[in-house]
């Protein structure tokens, strides 16, 4: 299927649209005030050692500490011999206060620091380096047994055997000639030879000593296939930037850049503005009528299915597999658009007839075998669910552009106002109790003052007698429905 990008800049951010006939598939954003760290390689500094957790926090100069994993330690898994199995304790390995070379694995994701290891890789186009092992690794998107020999002994022939590394072979490497392997293998020595000389002349930890590449960039790099038919850029600097790069890189790719010179912004002409406002809405439209309910949260993001409107069919058991079936084409775009992770719960209508239920399944995995990110899907539950699970890279997009709600603090309720107006009231008897003042007055929200005034009249009178105090309210208009201050007079 053919594909074309979208590149919109401006000084605060970069966003990336994955158009797919005309369908926006994917949306990437990158802010210049909270850039991406994956792939970036810090000297650190151990800060704690957790045996029972088997796990470190390094210190590499962000705002939360950096967090590492005694399976991430590559040195000494190799060092004896055991990749693949059970490391050494890791108070046995790391101590604090100890420097430390480190690779981002996973951007902070909420409240959780930046993910680490010691196994470094440097991604090329074609190539990744991994300077710490001699080892030639093939893509699992390279299919076939034959291919993927061939290409192993095209990379071992460019390898002198004197020189250390080893390198993990990429798809755009398939239609890569020698010359152009070379280049990158060159390019992957020198590059790792700076990093390991500015560790060297690094004097006090942390310290950044590779920075990844721009957004636009890793999409050159990384996101242009075959497919792919042109890459739009709306700035004429950033333009001739990425062709620099390109030129430089990756000419082949240089050919698919075109400038857009057009009155109209990129985004609102191909509908991406639009797409980007239903991405963070809970409901998503089918067009047969049906819906979905997405719910993210922190432990898992539920997915669910409704026929709403939807009774266009002779009998109910074919309108519930029509809808399922397109919801699981939607779902899988869904999860792409919004950059979905993690754990992952679909609850399609009940289905009583089995190959109905294979069929939504078979659609649902054709759906999602176009995915870039590695996901893992079960089949149904007993209770009629499927389970699944996509690989979390990056903040989902609703992370990115969203922060929880002022009023409810994410909650998605707030408490109703007659609720505020009791809790008001215990509270009055509270301070009536510590404090001997002479009138008691009390500022809250427009709604709860409304009610204390008419309905809630005669027990706010009841507690202004029994305390012996006089009870006063006041609206304020900056207050949320469960705000409220009690004033001593």
């Amino acid at each position: 299927m053919s594909e074309e990008f979208l590149i919109n800049f401006t000084p605060q951010e970069t966003r990336v649209a994955l158009m797919q006939s005309g369908i926006v598939q994917e949306l990437h954003i990158e802010r210049t005030a909270s850039h991406g760290i994956v792939g970036n390689v810090y000297l650190g500094r151990v800060v704690r050692v957790l045996p029972g957790m088997q796990s470190a926090f390094v210190e590499i100069g962000l705002e939360r500490t950096a967090f590492l994993h005694v399976a991430d330690i590559w040195e000494e898994r190799c060092a004896n011999g055991q990749e693949g199995g059970a490391p050494r304790p890791i108070e046995k390995i790391l101590s604090e206060g100890q420097n430390l070379l480190v690779q981002v694995l996973k951007d902070p994701l909420g409240t959780k620091g930046a993910r680490l290891t010691t196994q470094m890789s440097i991604a090329g186009r074609m190539l990744v380096y991994l300077p710490q092992e001699r080892h030639i690794g093939i893509s699992q998107r390279i299919e076939g047994e034959a291919e993927r020999e061939r290409m192993r002994a095209r990379i071992e022939a460019l390898v002198p055997d004197d020189e250390p590394g080893g390198f993990i072979v990429r798809t755009m490497a398939e239609s890569a000639s020698d010359a152009e392997l070379a280049t990158d293998i060159n390019y992957l020595r020198r590059l790792w030879a700076e990093i390991k000389s500015r560790a060297q002349n690094t004097a006090r930890p942390p310290a950044l000593l590779h920075h990844d590449l721009t957004l636009a960039q890793r999409l050159l790099r990384d996101l242009v296939t075959p497919e792919t038919t042109r890459v739009v850029i709306d700035s004429r600097e950033n333009f001739q930037k990425l062709q620099v790069f390109a030129q430089e890189y990756m000419p082949q790719v240089a050919g698919l850049l075109e400038h857009y010179t057009g009155e109209r912004p990129l985004f609102d002409l191909f509908g991406v503005e639009d797409e980007i406002q239903k991405a963070l809405a809970r409901r998503v439209e089918l067009k047969s009528g049906g819906y979905l309910i997405i719910d993210q949260t922190e432990a898992m993001t539920t997915i669910d299915v409704n026929t709403g409107g939807f009774v266009g069919l002779k009998n109910f058991d074919d309108t519930i597999f029509k809808t399922n079936l397109e919801a699981a084409l939607t779902i899988a775009r869904q999860l792409r658009l919004r950059n979905l992770g993690g754990i992952i719960i679909v609850d399609f209508i009940d289905m009583e007839n089995e190959e109905h239920r294979t069929s939504v399944l078979g659609e649902l995995n054709k759906a999602l075998s176009r995915e870039r990110t590695r996901i893992s899907v079960s089949g149904f539950t007993a209770l009629g669910l499927v389970e699944m699970t996509r690989k979390r890279t990056r903040e989902s997009l609703a992370h990115v552009l969203c922060e929880p709600c002022p009023t409810c603090s994410g909650r998605g309720e707030v408490k109703t106002a007659r609720t505020v107006c009791y809790e008001i009231l215990r509270e009055l008897l509270r301070e009536a109790r510590q404090f001997d003042a002479r009138e008691y007055r009390v500022l809250a929200a427009r709604a709860v003052t409304d009610l204390f005034l008419d309905e809630e009249s005669q027990a706010l009178a009841m507690l202004s007698d029994f305390i012996g105090k006089t009870i006063s309210v006041q609206a304020e208009s900056g207050y949320t429905q469960e705000q409220y201050d009690i004033v001593l007079m």
